[in-house]
């Protein structure tokens, strides 16, 4: 006889707290493992008064372990803030906190994400909710965090005028972020996870018109390191078995939670802690990273600060609807719309372009993969186009770009299999957590 259905189990918010801090202490402890502290000390500082647009690998501006020491403070900060409002541990609030701990190597710093976090809060306040609603929100709408560096430490402007003006452009981000986000998700209908990317980036190219029309224009950055693949690599393959370990420790039913989530398209809003489990959800992410860690180096990828944040962002979005057989069409799909342009599978942007283009998944997973790897391919030209439009401002570019595709590409494919006029799906509902709200920008 077949085993019986069983529901995920219920796991205490706490407990997954405590494994994303743990992960971020972890990154505290590497960083002094391979840095001095006073190395740390000058990098951090370093860290924090950088220009932070794309692409700016924090190991090349403070170190290695200054970069590490950044991003686990920083999420341990994060933590603390979801501890003190009694937030919930869904599977968006892993993701937010595993992207915070990702682009803390490149982009987030202890400094420039606060002040949109503080306007998120406003926001939460100002529509009689709160924080904890929008919380998730907050820390995916610090995408934009490096136009309060820019301004902040802009050559073109005095001090009196750039640090009013970034701590208030900052704060007015905040505020302004979640409504844009709440909107924009109907338009991809929750085929794009990084829908604050996708926000981010309308606001951005605003913000980029409306500075560039004052003659304040951002240079662009490209800082990106090599030569760490042993050490970061070995690493990343650390995280990941312990990672695995920790899933198949908490719950021995994990690997049938597991397969209940395959079985999911991964169109948001999916929590996937609801559906198989915390136990089941850590060996998602296991596996769902170990797919892009082998990926990078089987293409002979650099591992440094950009591409550790892109395989911890697989990784956070494991637990909110990416799955090894949704994503690795996307995967493809990029490679194939590699192979008769002009660039290396291996190029900073192409290498980015297949792990975060993975936030696409929900197409493969609802459509098939001929279809997933239909907006790979396309993902791969449009990722290149659209960050001039923001200046590299929004450090979610790729998921502006797949914000576009899915757009326009998912109305189409329901146009051809339905052989009618294109008819908005239905969100999907995480099995068991029926009539689920969506924060805005919760996806």
């Amino acid at each position: 006889m077949n085993e019986p259905i069983r529901p995920a189990p219920e796991t205490a918010d706490r407990l997954i707290l405590r494994v994303i801090s743990g992960y971020a202490a972890l990154f505290v402890v590497f960083g002094f493992l391979v840095s001095s502290p006073t190395e740390i000390g000058e990098g951090l500082v370093a860290i924090m008064t950088s220009r932070d647009t794309l692409l700016t690998d924090y190991f090349g501006v403070g170190g290695v372990g200054a970069g590490f020491v950044n991003a686990g403070l920083l999420t341990l900060s994060a933590c603390l803030v979801y501890f003190l409002v009694g937030a919930r541990l869904n599977g968006a609030a892993v993701a937010a906190l595993f992207l915070l701990l990702g682009f803390g190597l490149f982009g987030k710093n202890l400094l420039n994400i606060w002040f949109i976090v503080f306007g998120v809060a406003l926001y939460a306040r100002f529509k009689g909710q709160p924080f904890a609603t929008h919380i998730n929100a907050a820390f995916f709408a610090v995408a934009l965090s490096p136009v309060t560096s820019e301004i902040l430490f802009s050559s073109l402007l005095p001090v009196e005028v750039a640090v009013p003006l970034g701590i208030g452009t900052g704060v007015l981000i905040g505020f302004i972020l979640p409504p844009v986000a709440a909107q924009v998700f109907k338009a991809q209908m929750g085929f794009a996870l990084y829908n604050m990317g996708f926000a981010a980036g309308l606001v951005g190219i605003l913000i980029v018109a409306l500075y560039k029309s004052y003659g304040f224009v951002p240079d662009p950055v490209l800082i990106w390191t090599t030569g760490n693949n042993l050490l970061l690599g070995s690493f990343v393959g650390f995280v990941l078995a312990t990672m695995l370990a920790i899933g198949l420790l908490l719950d021995r039913h994990a690997p049938c939670g597991f397969a209940r989530i395959l079985r999911e398209s991964g169109q948001a809003p999916t929590d996937f802690i609801a559906i198989g489990g915390f136990g089941a959800t850590l060996i998602n992410m296991a596996l769902s990273g170990a797919i892009g860690l082998a990926y990078v180096l089987a293409v002979g990828g650099d591992l440094n600060g950009p591409v550790i944040g892109a395989l911890l962002s697989i990784m956070g979005f494991a637990a909110f609807g990416k799955h090894p057989k949704n994503l690795v069409p996307i995967i493809i799909g990029v490679v194939l719309g590699s192979l008769a342009k002009p660039w290396h599978l291996a190029d900073p942007s192409i290498l980015l372009a297949a792990l975060f283009g993975t936030n696409l998944a929900p197409i493969a997973g609802r459509f098939g993969w001929g279809w997933g790897i239909a907006a790979g391919f396309l993902h791969s030209s449009a990722v290149l186009s659209v960050g001039v439009m923001h200046g590299g401002l929004n450090l979610y570019n790729n998921g502006f770009a797949a914000g576009i595709v899915a757009t326009v590409l998912v109305p189409i494919i329901i146009a051809v299999q339905s052989g009618r006029a294109p008819v908005e799906p239905p969100l999907c509902q995480p099995s068991g957590a029926s009539g689920r709200r969506v924060d805005d920008g919760d996806a």
